[in-house]
């Protein structure tokens, strides 16, 4: 190294000099000025190929998703997709990427509540012509000849059949579905990762906070979450209404992830998290919390029962273990904040939130009222 320098910084072998010199040529000179221990074949052909040349300056790679701040290493899941090549920007003032998913968290959550509110007037106002209109449909259908075989009339049958909470969830495990068909998509894979997984380290940080609620990447992960909110949704339908059971949902999923966001944070160990899970712990952490002497059992071993209060406190239990010791198959902390938000909402949020929506609902019955209906305006 010491010789490499010396001879680079004496003679400056580039394509100044090479033309010869003095009738010497920069070959000649450097055989000639080197250590007789330095002349060997191999280190000629180094002193060639490197002579004049500067060492192009390294670049500062940026840190990546699979690496703490402190340096530890992050043991990616099995339920998370593959990021090894996805490229992160930890802020260097951490607290000050959770403004601006505050701000989100609250908004949205308002915005969910309040659309639902106008959702149920809505509903609630159409209700007596779709009563009607249900009636001259059924006559309808008494008088029309009936076609044998029919796939269209088995799928009504089928749908009919349902409860309002399963009709109201078919909705969601569609969109879930869909997304997970879309992580089979290798050109997809980048536009996913970015906008699918929540990850405080990412540049996008409000619209992931949503979206990865509707976003698997594991088959087992889906079918797992799909079948826990198809089982708990009649029960959550049932106490909550359609209406306030999606402005919940959406909160919820929300909540959770911005939960798992201040973890990270206060942690340092950035990565990214997906799925349904901490939005579907709300709706059982509050099945569990209205209704404590449920019985419940797990998918593969329904000999063993339980009750929904013991059940619901093993999974906090659990949670707020996988949070302290650092466990990260699963996302403890958005599992333990969409249980604790469920808990809340069931024995305070309803009071606080739902029944107070009669102002707002005025506002829109009179924004409704004083509207200028169509075609009235003067010519």
């Amino acid at each position: 190294m010491a010789w490499r320098g010396w001879a680079h910084r004496g003679w400056g072998c580039g394509q100044a000099w090479a033309q010869p010199v003095g009738g010497r040529s920069c070959e000649d000179l450097t055989a000639a000025l080197a250590p007789p221990r330095l002349l060997g074949r191999r280190f000629n052909f180094f002193i060639q190929q490197k002579c004049g040349f500067r060492k192009a300056p390294r670049k500062v790679e940026p840190r990546r998703s699979d690496t703490g701040t402190s340096g530890e290493a992050y043991k990616r899941s099995a339920l998370i997709p593959p990021v090894e090549e996805t490229v992160f920007y930890p802020s260097p003032y951490p607290i000050r990427t959770l403004v601006k998913p505050l701000f989100f968290t609250v908004g949205f959550t308002g915005c969910a509540f309040g659309s639902a509110a106008i959702w149920q007037y809505e509903s609630l106002k159409s209700r007596v012509q779709s009563y009607f209109d249900g009636i001259k449909a059924d006559w309808l259908d008494s008088i029309r000849p009936q076609k044998e075989g029919d796939f269209r009339k088995e799928i009504n049958k089928w749908w009919n059949n349902l409860s309002d909470g399963q009709r109201t969830v078919t909705g969601i495990i569609a969109a879930n579905v869909f997304v997970f068909c879309l992580w089979r998509v290798p050109s997809l894979q980048r536009t996913m990762i970015r906008y699918f997984t929540s990850n405080p380290a990412s540049k996008v940080l409000c619209s992931p906070m949503l979206l990865s609620t509707f976003s698997h990447f594991s088959l087992f992960h889906m079918a797992a979450n799909m079948y826990v909110l198809w089982s708990f949704s009649s029960s959550i339908v049932n106490i909550l209404g359609q209406e306030q059971f999606m402005a919940v949902y959406l909160s919820a999923g929300v909540i959770s992830n911005f939960v798992s966001y201040v973890c990270k944070v206060a942690t340092g160990r950035y990565g990214p998290s997906l799925g349904a899970s901490g939005a579907i712990m709300t709706v059982l952490a509050a099945v569990c919390t209205k209704i404590p002497e449920g019985r419940l059992a797990i998918i593969f071993l329904p000999m063993f029962t339980f009750t929904a209060g013991n059940a619901l406190k093993a999974i906090i239990a659990m949670d707020t273990a996988g949070m302290v010791l650092g466990w990260k198959f699963f996302d403890h902390a958005a599992h333990l904040g969409g249980a604790l938000f469920g808990i809340w909402y069931i024995t305070y949020g309803h009071e606080l939130i739902w029944k107070n929506r009669e102002p707002l609902v005025k506002i829109w019955h009179e924004m409704r009222t004083n509207s200028p209906k169509k075609g009235g305006g003067s010519k």
